[in-house]
């Protein structure tokens, strides 16, 4: 990493939470149920939201999908939320939430005929699923084009999970958060100065050897000492004791972790969530679909940097607006790069789901360790040419 070498500097953070969090266990169950539906009928039409809390789940929405494929679908739904539930590792309901005993509400009901006539319109062309603006966002900080600071703080609940899951430390509980704070000296990332890590565990672990384990094992494999400041820092549950995780500890609901969904707060976010939604909602296409444009000018040299936004109003195929950012680090004008993404993608709903392939059950590993400059995963929004 380069040295601090200017006074033009600042400190800036973001978070990740594990798939265990409450929250996102919320979004796995949403993501799951969503899937479930689109590879049984590609043009379902799925608004699907969960709630958590203490040994009781409830998963309700609005859906479009022919009678066989509601029928099918709600008749499974509570293996399916078990079988999340227990995919993601809670055994206990001291400790998180019982898969098997917890009581799981069901409450599905058709999407309303008022907004359905706007997305499949009689024309034949399908409008957006709602208004709204979506942004997008691509620098070259990481070979991800992804901000530093939320790249850095997913993997380190993904190093979490690991070895939960393998076994190596076998007192890792699901449930856990990250925080990573870099210093940026004229606008680059040089070094990390703070890593937060919070950690749900077993009972019979010492916070001595849990902080030792976690620096070691953990924080040391992912921050290289090429990255860590001279004063660097790490703060391992710094409340303590953390065995109660999960909807025992605190309520969960889907779409509560929208920034770390995406880019960890460099970039404006449009307010709309993204897990349990069909494509045809422009909350979640249009904003794949902006990451894709972003992505495209960085990775075309177009510019160091891009942000964004398409807007869209409900029932109307074509966008509002479409604005492109570069901030000045740019090669070339903002208005021409504009002008070339428009000219080279349709931005309509029907055009997004075309170009990325969104009729699919690609959603549920998702919902997890964010939606963008994921390496690990097939996503179409992520391949640019």
């Amino acid at each position: 990493m380069p040295s601090v070498s200017s006074t033009r500097s600042h400190l800036f953070t973001s978070e990740s939470v594990s798939e265990g969090h409450p929250d996102k266990l919320a979004d796995r169950i949403s993501d799951r149920i969503l899937d479930e539906f689109l590879s049984r009928d590609p043009h379902a039409r799925v608004a699907c939201e969960t709630l958590l809390a203490d040994q009781c789940v409830v998963v309700a929405g609005e859906f479009k999908a022919t009678s066989e494929v509601f029928q099918q679908v709600q008749a499974m739904t509570e293996s399916l939320v078990r079988q999340v539930v227990r995919d993601t590792g809670y055994r206990d309901s001291n400790t998180g939430i019982d898969p098997e005993a917890c009581e799981i509400q069901v409450r599905f009901n058709g999407q309303s005929r008022d907004i359905n006539q706007g997305v499949d319109r009689e024309d034949g062309v399908l409008g957006a699923g709602d208004q709204g603006m979506m942004f997008g966002y691509a620098c070259d900080e990481t070979p991800e084009l992804m901000p530093a600071p939320i790249i850095f703080a997913h993997r380190l609940v993904q190093r979490q999970a690991e070895l939960r899951k393998s076994g190596t430390i076998a007192w890792l509980g699901p449930d856990a958060k990250s925080q990573v704070s870099f210093r940026y000296v004229d606008g680059k990332p040089v070094h990390v100065e703070t890593v937060v890590l919070s950690t749900q565990h077993d009972d019979n672990i010492s916070m001595d050897e849990l902080r030792a384990s976690v620096l070691e094992r953990i924080i040391k494999p992912v921050i290289p000492e090429s990255h860590r400041s001279p004063d660097f820092k790490c703060l391992i549950n710094p409340t303590g004791r953390f065995v109660t995780g999960g909807p025992k500890g605190d309520t969960g609901l889907t779409g509560r972790k929208i920034i770390v969904d995406t880019y960890g707060g460099a970039a404006p976010h449009g307010g709309g969530a993204f897990s349990g939604k069909d494509p045809s909602k422009v909350d979640r296409s249009a904003a794949y679909m902006a990451r894709f444009l972003s992505k495209t000018v960085v990775s075309r040299g177009w510019a160091k940097k891009c942000l964004t936004q398409i807007s869209y109003a409900i029932g109307v195929a074509k966008p509002v607006s479409c604005l492109v950012k570069t901030s000045g680090a740019g090669e070339l004008p903002d208005q021409e790069i504009e002008r070339m993404l428009q000219e080279e993608f349709d931005l309509t709903p029907a055009g997004i789901i075309d170009k990325l392939k969104l009729l699919r059950p690609l959603y549920y590993p998702t919902a997890a360790y964010g939606h963008f400059g994921r390496d690990d995963l097939d996503l179409p929004w992520e391949k640019v040419s």
